[in-house]
């Protein structure tokens, strides 16, 4: 159910990146229908053609929706984001930043086939050398023009970020650590243009382009401790929804609507206090339509205490 919203709002699945695996199974594809303040929203996909249309008028390209509806989701695996590689982060920020501004979705997309460009070439160059660097050119001017954006983009998003982070994060934690996140980007060092030609014999060597925004990352800590090798389960906890909920709050900032918040399980992953004080936060007037998934309906009743909003989905 939480992925039904979730697919509505970004035309794709949170918990699967292959499409496939979100089809019945038996069965040949999905549709999926959702009726919104003001309009209502189908997406379908039937033999590896997808199809969107709003209110049925078909979308002519699929990421003409990407902004329009918000959706922050917080679910089991979302712990990953600190223990795993740099790629989940990445995703992650480049998610938000594609909601919020067209430009760094059109420049991002550019910059990814334009990257792929650049390693089939290099490849090609590797494998049988012609020393004619034209089309090699004309793939770095892209690559810098769309890098320097992206990267001055997720510069200024985590500086909008913080303040929201250190909130949530002293709130569900009672103010025991500060949070802390670090951006490290190659383009800190060196102008793209600058690490494109400087590295080039590395590139041609090992065929990819080794040095850009496509390796940038984020390192999560709590005061000077590293938060992936150093800190306990509860505080990765408390970072983790203190990052979704500041989240949540950026594309509220910068949509000027709420988005809605999806909680998957989340009463099997924090203590008494911590929910507690999230429950606080999200019944605020701050926060807009949530949905909660949980196996125990009394738990989900007395957590929400006496509210009247509350209704109940039982499968």
């Amino acid at each position: 159910m939480l992925d039904a919203v979730y697919y509505l709002c970004y035309t794709k699945s949170y918990f699967t990146g292959v499409q496939q695996s979100s089809v019945q199974q038996g069965t040949d594809g999905f549709r999926v229908h959702g009726a919104f303040e003001n309009e209502e929203i189908v997406c379908k996909w039937k033999d590896g053609k997808k199809e969107l249309t709003a209110n049925d008028v078909p979308y002519d390209k699929v990421t003409d929706h990407i902004g329009k509806y918000a959706a922050v989701m917080i679910a089991p695996d979302d712990l990953e984001l600190i223990n795993g590689g740099s790629e989940q982060r990445r995703k992650w920020v480049d998610s938000i930043l594609c909601q919020t501004d067209r430009e760094y979705l059109e420049k991002l997309l550019q910059y990814q086939r334009v990257l792929q460009q650049r390693n089939a070439w290099l490849k090609k160059e590797a494998q049988k050398p012609t020393n004619d660097f034209t089309e090699l050119e004309f793939y770095n001017g892209k690559l810098v023009q769309n890098g320097t954006y992206i990267f001055q983009q997720r510069e200024l998003f985590l500086t909008r970020l913080m303040p929201l982070l250190e909130q949530y994060y002293s709130t569900l934690s009672q103010g025991k650590e500060q949070p802390v996140v670090t951006y490290n980007s190659h383009l800190q060092q060196s102008e793209m243009k600058q690490l494109l030609d400087k590295n080039l014999s590395n590139d041609l060597q090992m065929q990819r382009t080794l040095k850009g925004i496509h390796k940038d990352d984020w390192d999560f800590g709590l005061n000077d401790m590293p938060l992936k090798q150093f800190a306990s389960q509860g505080q990765k906890k408390s970072f983790l929804f203190a990052l979704k909920l500041a989240q949540y709050s950026y594309l509220e900032k910068e949509q000027g609507s709420l988005p809605m918040l999806l909680l998957d399980d989340i009463f099997e992953k924090l203590d008494d206090n911590r929910i507690k004080a999230l429950m606080n936060i999200i019944r605020s007037a701050d926060f807009g339509q949530v949905f909660l998934t949980d196996t125990d309906k009394e738990r989900v009743s007395q957590a929400f205490g006496d509210a009247a909003d509350i209704g109940f989905i039982e499968l």
